[in-house]
């Protein structure tokens, strides 16, 4: 792997005002240090902190290989740098233009310092080049990850707030499920409502499947398991929402829900449990 001269080095510390000042510009250029998501101030420090970790790992190890000890803080750097950009919104391009907009500053610099010098140059150039393309790779691995973390918890939340099980009376919870019914929805579903029934102590359980567009086998499945496991807390179980068209392929599919009471709509299903639950429900006089 190529590694940069002591004389490249130097001449990156004694022309570090300089580089900094270029690099701002190309920033500038690009709109990514005008964006609002980050302070003027935190955007300088970034870069002032980024070229003397460069320079202190360009010192002391290969600027082909990022994983030595020696870039650990280069590293640390960037993978800081990119959860921050991955939890402000930015995408992996921004990110990645941190790194590279510095290129055309260190070039022009080299150009100055080895022009009588040409096959030096050639070759500090690509180490250059190389040691910040390693860099850049690491920063968007580092930065994925981070968005994939975060897509990871989004999903988890809107997981459990599509999922909200409410009390309806005393002794009866209530369900109502939206959208498509999956493995890891069910589980989800399946916690929330048995703690709900056990920290309600809860008798009976509405599970509304109005929202659900279609029920094939294995949305069926997934509703066998639900209403398995409220029993199993001894409770009953109450589908509600089976509209025409979901008992029609019900029947087609052949899914047996023998020993499970269903209902049209909600209100039938509430109607159903406050009777099992010795209640009458009726106008005033």
């Amino acid at each position: 792997m190529s590694t940069l001269s002591q004389r490249t080095i130097d001449a990156i510390r004694s022309n570090e005002s300089q580089l900094l000042a270029s690099w701002s510009v190309n920033l500038e250029a690009s709109g990514a240090s005008r964006d609002t998501r980050i302070g003027h101030s935190e955007f300088e420090g970034q870069t002032r902190e980024f070229l003397r970790l460069l320079v202190a790992g360009s010192a002391t190890g290969d600027t082909g290989s990022v994983a030595s000890n020696e870039w650990s803080e280069t590293r640390a750097f960037l993978e800081k740098l990119s959860r921050s950009r991955a939890l402000q919104g930015f995408d992996s391009a921004h990110t990645a233009h941190f790194i590279f907009s510095l290129k055309r500053p260190l070039f022009d610099l080299l150009q100055k310092e080895y022009a009588t010098d040409p096959a030096e140059l050639a070759n500090q150039l690509w180490a250059i080049s190389e040691m910040l393309d390693t860099l850049g790779m690491h920063t968007i691995r580092t930065f994925q990850k981070s968005r994939e973390e975060v897509i990871a918890r989004q999903q988890e939340e809107l997981l459990e707030l599509s999922t909200p099980v409410v009390k309806l009376w005393d002794g009866v919870l209530a369900l109502p499920m939206i959208g498509t019914l999956d493995s890891q929805r069910t589980q989800v579903v399946m916690e929330s409502l048995l703690q709900r029934i056990v920290d309600t102590g809860s008798e009976i359980a509405i599970i509304d499947i109005t929202g659900v567009p279609t029920v094939d086998t294995l949305v069926a499945q997934h509703l066998l398991k639900t209403v398995t496991a409220i029993r199993l807390m001894g409770a009953d179980a109450i589908i509600s929402g089976v509209r025409p068209q979901i008992a029609q392929t019900i029947v087609h599919l052949g899914l047996d829900l023998q020993g499970i009471v269903t209902k049209a709509n909600l209100a039938d299903a509430l109607a159903l449990a406050l009777k099992r639950s010795g209640y009458q429900v009726g106008k005033a006089s």
